[in-house]
């Protein structure tokens, strides 16, 4: 799957090196609880050219959520470097800021608010005019399946799901340059899953941006991505067309590269530990 582009001279996303560190419990000593130091990402490198869709395959604990966290600036690096559109994640947070949106099932909200509200929030953000928002906030969660009733109810309210709905529609809303979408499917009816695949093609296509997808959906992945990256324990052990992978492998489906590159089935998941 190819998507042509005249800005394929500049890389969209540039990581080098990234490692990000955790404190791990590690049983007690007497009365002291023993904490180790654990590699989420251990120097992680890949780069995306503008207008890509890149999916990152791993089970929970790979580093996938970290990956996504450091590059919207949520976390800071313990190494190497990551930038986006030439800007420095670590140090140029407010610029990386207005070129990103992330979708995620931990996604930030005022949950208080409604899901209008949400949306007028963000739109004021980017600098929109609020005449044109007030049309279309309204459409454009109709377009996720946000039902029409519930545009009004706060965002504490109601499920992951709904939820992961609002969170579309504000990327959708925003026309980011760089889609961050972290498990973006995770919680939503086979409907909507297709709606929000549909959304990912629709915002890349019309809008020109580059998507980074995290998913547990390696059919999604399939469809939907130029190349596929495999993480397994914090490093970067594959990336390549899907087609490229299953050959490699000599795999008739991706999911059996998956097991053939990692040693472990797709499903079979350790507790997520990258928090």
């Amino acid at each position: 799957m190819t998507h042509s582009n005249n800005h394929n001279s500049t890389p969209a996303v540039v990581v080098d090196g990234l490692r990000k560190e955790f404190f791990r419990n590690d049983g007690r000593e007497g009365l002291r609880r023993r904490r180790k130091r654990v590699a989420a990402l251990d120097g992680v490198s890949f780069e995306m050219r503008r207008g890509e869709t890149l999916a990152i395959l791993g089970q929970n604990g790979s580093g996938k959520s970290t990956l996504v966290r450091l590059l919207s600036t949520l976390l800071l690096d313990d190494g190497g470097s990551a930038h986006v559109f030439g800007h420095d994640v670590s140090k140029e947070t407010r610029a990386v800021r207005r070129l990103i949106n992330r979708v995620s099932v931990e996604a930030s909200f005022f949950k208080k608010m409604s899901a209008v509200e949400n949306l007028s929030y963000a739109a004021r953000f980017y600098g929109m005019p609020i005449r044109e928002t007030r049309e279309r906030i309204p459409e454009i969660l109709g377009r996720v399946g946000f039902p029409r009733e519930r545009m009004g109810e706060p965002l504490e309210d109601m499920s992951r799901g709904m939820q992961q709905k609002v969170a579309l529609a504000r990327a959708l809303l925003t026309a980011p340059i760089l889609l961050l979408l972290d498990e973006p499917t995770t919680g939503l009816d086979p409907r909507s899953k297709l709606e929000v695949q549909k959304f990912i093609r629709e915002i890349r296509e019309v809008h020109d941006a580059t998507v980074l997808l995290c998913t547990h959906d390696l059919v999604e992945a399939e469809e939907l991505a130029d190349r596929v990256g495999i993480l397994d324990r914090g490093r970067l052990i594959e990336l390549a067309p899907a087609a490229e992978l299953k050959s490699k492998y000599e795999a008739a489906t991706l999911e059996a590269a998956f097991f053939a590159a990692t040693g472990k089935a797709f499903e079979d998941e350790p507790a997520e530990e990258e928090d």
